[in-house]
């Protein structure tokens, strides 16, 4: 009756019934974390790699390093040759990726179970014995260039955020982009990745994930028998950052390009982050994100500004709390064709003062919270996804308990400790207000 109970529940939000996660965990002897998530529904598995090194980590001036190793990591090791590890995953029906981000570097495969062996082995053994050749690292940094000028060079709203970012951060090395800067990126050396490669990959500086159809005695078994024999680093750096100065100002910054498509204004509030054993005012922070710009028909800044005043065309508020230091809030508003950047705003900063007056709707908080708790569970049934949940927070600092305790710190939120945390964070002298615009006529003409 309880399923079929919840199975109406969640209908409601066009969302089926999911699988409750059967999570383990183990350390092996060398330092390597590893969290086993079991889905027997499939026969397929995802495996994972997490390195505890981001583009934050990095030294002054040597920025993109972090990115760049992602990419010559899928060159040759002492067993491998250059790209035989995305071929062989390939040839037996797999996939392969890797990502990088400020605090966390990935890699990872998803592959018929019985093939786990195979690239846990592949896996195990470019974590200690790349190797780069002279070609290697001036051919990679040649396509880590490219991909800046295709994806941020090229894109107004990607140099725009880029900028807006660098504001926000003086001090602190979120400020500074994960591909890197250009004339940095230039700079970068075979010497550089490689010291970057021996510094940061390791057994003890790694979190393994594995979901799918599996046991933990078997990957257990595996993860003894491919990265147990892998030797620790023995001087790896702790991951104090330099702190951000207090912002006792607002920072603004304004980015015209003549290919803007459409016009925006954005605002970032520095916010705190999720810490391990302490992520009630991360929860608050996301419950307040869904109740300002969540859903557009039903949001604080969709009924006001979109379908009230309709002074925008869209409007939202966003937040992501795995972060190791200090992250952000922010808002976002899409103005109407008659409306300027600067009656944006203003409709923006109207709707604030109205909402931390007026408080939530308690009928619309009470729907939010029904659609996280939806969400959450279904969330489960998706396999890469929970991979990717729990390796993100274990590479972010956080522990296996947070990532479990994660929808009961949601579900406990109420109304007065939003409004409480908004009060706390909507400090217009710790924010970035940015407009994304297009050239004036005459400035164009120029």
């Amino acid at each position: 009756m309880l399923r079929l109970m919840l199975a109406i529940a969640l209908g409601a939000f066009g969302l089926s019934p999911a699988i409750a996660e059967e999570v383990s965990h183990f350390t092996l002897a060398n330092g390597l974390e590893a969290v086993v998530i079991e889905d027997h529904r499939a026969p397929v598995v995802v495996h994972m790699v997490w390195y505890k090194a981001g583009a934050a980590d990095e030294p002054r001036g040597k920025s993109g390093i972090a990115h760049y190793l992602e990419h010559l990591m899928f060159k040759g090791t002492d067993d491998l040759a250059p790209g035989e590890l995305s071929k062989t995953v390939a040839a037996n029906g797999g996939s392969d990726n890797a990502f990088t981000s400020q605090d966390y570097t990935a890699y990872f495969q998803r592959i018929a179970s019985d093939r786990l062996e195979l690239v846990m082995k592949m896996e195990a053994d470019r974590m200690r014995d790349l190797v780069l050749s002279e070609d290697d690292w001036q051919t990679e940094r040649d396509v880590i260039l490219e991909e800046r000028a295709q994806r941020t060079d090229s894109n107004p709203q990607a140099l725009f955020s880029e900028q807006k970012t660098a504001a926000q951060y003086l001090n602190h090395p979120y400020g500074t982009p994960v591909i890197g800067w250009r004339n940095e990126m230039m700079e970068l050396t075979r010497e550089d990745a490689l010291w970057w490669y021996r510094r940061y990959y390791a057994p003890n500086n790694a979190v393994l994930v594995v979901a799918g159809d599996v046991t933990p005695a078997q990957v257990q078994a595996l993860a003894e028998t491919y990265y147990g024999p892998l030797e620790p680093s023995a001087d790896l750096p702790p991951r104090k950052r330099v702190e951000e100065p207090q912002q006792l100002a607002e920072r603004r910054v304004i980015f015209t390009d003549p290919r803007v498509a459409q016009p925006f204004v954005s605002r970032s509030y520095l916010a705190p982050e999720r810490n391990p054993g302490d992520q009630a005012k991360a929860a608050s922070l996301t419950v307040l994100a869904e109740v300002l710009g969540g859903n557009p028909a039903t949001s604080v800044l969709g009924r006001k500004m979109v379908f009230g005043t309709g002074e925008a065309i869209y409007a939202s508020a966003f937040y992501d709390g795995l972060s190791i230091d200090k992250t952000t809030f922010g808002l976002a508003v899409m103005p109407a064709a008659d409306v300027t950047l600067d009656e944006a705003e203003a409709g923006l900063d109207e709707a604030l003062i109205a909402f931390l007056s007026e408080g939530i709707d308690p009928a619309q908080f009470a729907r939010i919270k029904t659609q996280i708790k939806a969400a959450q569970i279904y969330a489960r049934d998706n396999t890469q996804g929970l991979a990717h949940r729990y390796g993100e927070a274990l590479a972010s600092g956080l522990t296996v308990a947070d990532v479990q305790g994660w929808p009961e710190a949601l579900m406990a939120v109420t109304e007065a400790d939003v409004m409480t945390t908004a009060r706390e964070v909507f400090d217009r002298r710790q924010a970035v207000t940015g407009y994304l615009d297009r050239p004036a006529a005459e400035e164009a003409q120029q």
